[in-house]
């Protein structure tokens, strides 16, 4: 059972006290530095952390361990959107960021003018779970063509299923034709990794061949708080729209996940369909760290040495994502040792 619920977690800043930690050669993943400085000798400081309200369960677990050991820094977790994060990141104003997708070309340049270098450590893996009610019988597994019909920027206006029937015609969709009900969508918002990889994932392609524009349709409720997205879908028997596979896996009993065919059939986001890549919308998960920060900020270097360690990273599978491979976890354990 998780120990805080995630739909707390997200809803807004999670303050925390640590102690500042000296770091020694910087290369411990076994867990905070055993030489730590103790608040009696003063030791202080704060971590800044923002961007992807997918990963920030994940953060906000681990600063909760760490700060149970270290009970002396303050250290902000929040989670107002991937895009949103890089720019605070970018700008300086924060120590690391949670991104569901990688960094952009245009915001390593926005880091780089302002003298900003990072690392990118990947720490999970998630599966974008394209979600409906369970009252929705109508519908079980939608291949790309069929997501691009109901959700690309070719579907605007559409107020039901059937409005896209048409267009799924065109593209040889798997799924159509659609039940005439109501689609009614609640998904991500542009300022999240989520939106951006929905995006790169589905509709880029088709988009591009059909000379559209590369984005979702505008006219739908969007959100950067996924548990306003759970809501939106789960009260409407007729919904659509898409999180990421932790707030799904946590609010299972009032939503229904459709399959996916990206090719070879349809498959359902599970922890092991995520893993090994079968499920068509898996995708990375990752922390950018200042790495100027951590090399003047002991206590911030602790806390990556702690997020990396076996007890750090066991808040991976307890927010409900996935856990990365053995051989994965060394190389992010290594690209951070060798910063």
């Amino acid at each position: 059972m998780k120990r805080t619920s995630t739909a707390k977690l997200i809803l807004g800043i999670v303050a925390f006290a640590l102690v500042a930690a000296a770091c020694g050669d910087g290369d411990s993943t076994d867990g905070p530095t055993t030489t730590a400085a103790s608040p009696e000798r003063g030791a202080s400081g704060r971590i800044e952390v923002s961007g992807s309200s997918t990963v920030e369960p994940i953060t906000a677990l681990v600063a909760e361990d760490f700060a149970a050991a270290n009970p002396g820094v303050g250290i902000s977790v929040e989670g107002p959107g991937t895009g949103d994060g890089f720019a605070r990141f970018c700008a300086g104003e924060t120590d690391v960021s949670d991104a569901s997708r990688a960094i952009r070309d245009s915001e390593v340049e926005e880091c780089a003018a302002n003298g900003i270098p990072f690392f990118e450590l990947h720490i999970a893996t998630d599966g974008l779970s394209v979600l409906t009610s369970p009252e929705n019988d109508a519908v079980s597994c939608l291949d790309f063509n069929d997501l691009y019909a109901l959700l690309g920027p070719e579907s605007e206006g559409f107020d039901t299923w059937a409005d896209a029937d048409a267009i799924a015609a065109e593209l040889g969709a798997g799924n159509a034709p659609y039940p005439d009900a109501p689609l009614v969508v609640t998904a991500p918002g542009e300022e999240s990794g989520t939106y951006d990889t929905f995006v790169e994932f589905v509709i880029e392609d088709i988009a591009g061949e059909r000379g559209q524009e590369e984005a979702t349709r505008a006219d739908y409720e969007a959100s950067g708080n996924d548990n306003v997205i759970v809501n939106g879908i789960s009260a409407n028997p007729t919904s659509l729209g898409w999180v990421g596979f932790a707030f799904f896996a946590e609010n299972a009993d009032v939503l229904k996940a459709i399959d996916i065919d990206g090719g070879d059939g349809c498959v359902t986001p599970t922890a092991e369909t995520i893993a090994s890549f079968q499920y068509p919308l898996s995708r990375p998960l990752f922390i950018y760290v200042n790495t100027d920060k951590a090399a003047a900020k002991p206590e911030l270097a602790a806390f990556i040495d702690f997020y990396l360690s076996d007890g750090g990273l066991a808040s991976v599978s307890e927010a409900g994502y996935v856990e990365l491979p053995a051989a994965d976890i060394d190389d992010t354990r290594a690209a951070w040792d060798g910063r």
